[in-house]
């Protein structure tokens, strides 16, 4: 069965640095486009990056782009999230998800299975 487990949450200081991890499991990681949503308490789930496939191809949220970077390893079936300069606004549960094969759009209709969360903190 398809599995998602993020790794890497915890808390930092605004200006500072963690890196997120989702390691996959039940399917062939390499043939689907995956992406990061985070949701903070009272918001709706949002979107944060997209990595294709192979790796080639990248979508960031306009919050988070050129400080955010989503990266996979397609040998080690694991994406991961870089997040440097944070602020307090990327406090958030963050989530990793597998986009439905052949899906356009970054909404989280578009997204077929889910990892658990892992909760990002980050304090001024």
């Amino acid at each position: 069965q398809v599995q998602l487990v993020e790794s890497g949450g915890g808390l930092a200081q605004a200006g500072g640095s963690l890196r997120l991890s989702c390691a996959a499991s039940g399917y062939t990681f390499g043939n689907y486009a995956m992406g990061w949503f985070r949701q903070a308490p009272g918001k709706e789930r949002e979107i944060v990056a997209v990595v294709s496939s192979r790796g080639s191809g990248t979508y960031y949220a306009e919050s988070v782009k050129g400080r955010f970077t989503i990266s996979r390893d397609n040998a080690k079936n694991t994406m991961y999230l870089q997040m440097n300069s944070l602020k307090p606004d990327d406090t958030a549960v963050y989530y990793c998800a597998r986009k439905s094969y052949g899906a356009m759009g970054n909404g989280p209709l578009n997204y077929d299975y889910w990892g658990q969360g892992t909760q990002v903190t980050v304090s001024s």
